[in-house]
């Protein structure tokens, strides 16, 4: 199953994806190219996010990359859940994008990290990967 993920400059969550994917078949699309946010993916497939504090609580936190990527109808159907990046230090805000994401779509928040993760964090979403590859190719 392929991860769609949006990075910001920092590119933390670009390391992540990067880190999971590593030594497996499994791809990872970078939505702050153009050409990838105007796709639609074929089949199945996984969002990682990450949240901003924004300093106003009324505005949202979910990156416009994302949100361009998930207007397609095609698209967010075939959305199986959501993973998420934060920091803690945001208070409230942490995860606000995934949460807001998973909510609105109906799609389960799969997993949670700080930053770009830990080797524990890159071990348990793999595991969660793995586990949803193996449930769609059940009830294929």
């Amino acid at each position: 199953m392929p991860v769609y993920y949006y990075s910001s400059a920092s590119g933390m969550v670009r390391q992540f994806c990067e880190r999971l994917c590593e030594g497996t078949p499994r791809q990872a699309f970078d939505l702050s190219v153009r050409e990838v946010r105007k796709s639609v993916p074929e089949g199945r497939w996984v969002l990682v996010t990450p949240s901003y504090k924004t300093g106003n609580p009324g505005n949202d936190t979910i990156p416009e990359a994302v949100r361009r990527f998930l207007r397609d109808p095609v698209t967010r159907r075939r959305m199986v859940g959501v993973m998420g990046s934060g920091n803690r230090n945001f208070g409230a805000h942490y995860q606000a994008a995934s949460r807001q994401i998973s909510a609105i779509s109906g799609r389960p928040l799969l997993f949670e990290f700080e930053l770009q993760g830990t080797a524990w964090d890159i071990a348990d979403a793999r595991a969660i990967l793995e586990r949803l590859d193996a449930e769609v190719a059940a009830h294929a």
